[in-house]
């Protein structure tokens, strides 16, 4: 199991792991360039969640993501205040992760 102290360090080390693509979360779907993965489509491999320390603003959690074709990256959202609109679904499926 992997620890990091910061958001950045978390993202650095799963590139070095060959999580190298950036994933974004849209309502019912991950983006990736011109692709799209619905809930379905992909595995939460790991995750690191980070709470600021000052501000509840800075709360984070960085996924790596492996897609069913073996495509690998990360995915940086906020959770909280700052949590994303998302489905019923894709929000489930990311918060069993967040505990």
């Amino acid at each position: 199991m992997f620890t990091y102290d910061s958001v950045s360090q978390a993202i650095n080390g799963l590139k070095q792991r060959d999580f190298t693509v950036d994933f974004n979360l849209e309502e019912n779907c991950l983006v990736c360039g011109h692709a799209k993965f619905d809930v379905n489509d992909f595995e939460i491999v790991e995750f690191h969640r980070f709470e600021g320390d000052s501000n509840p603003s800075d709360q984070a959690v960085v996924y790596g993501i492996q897609s069913l074709n073996g495509m690998k990256g990360v995915m940086v959202t906020g959770y909280g205040i700052s949590a994303e609109g998302v489905s019923a679904e894709m929000a489930k499926k990311l918060s069993m992760h967040k505990n």
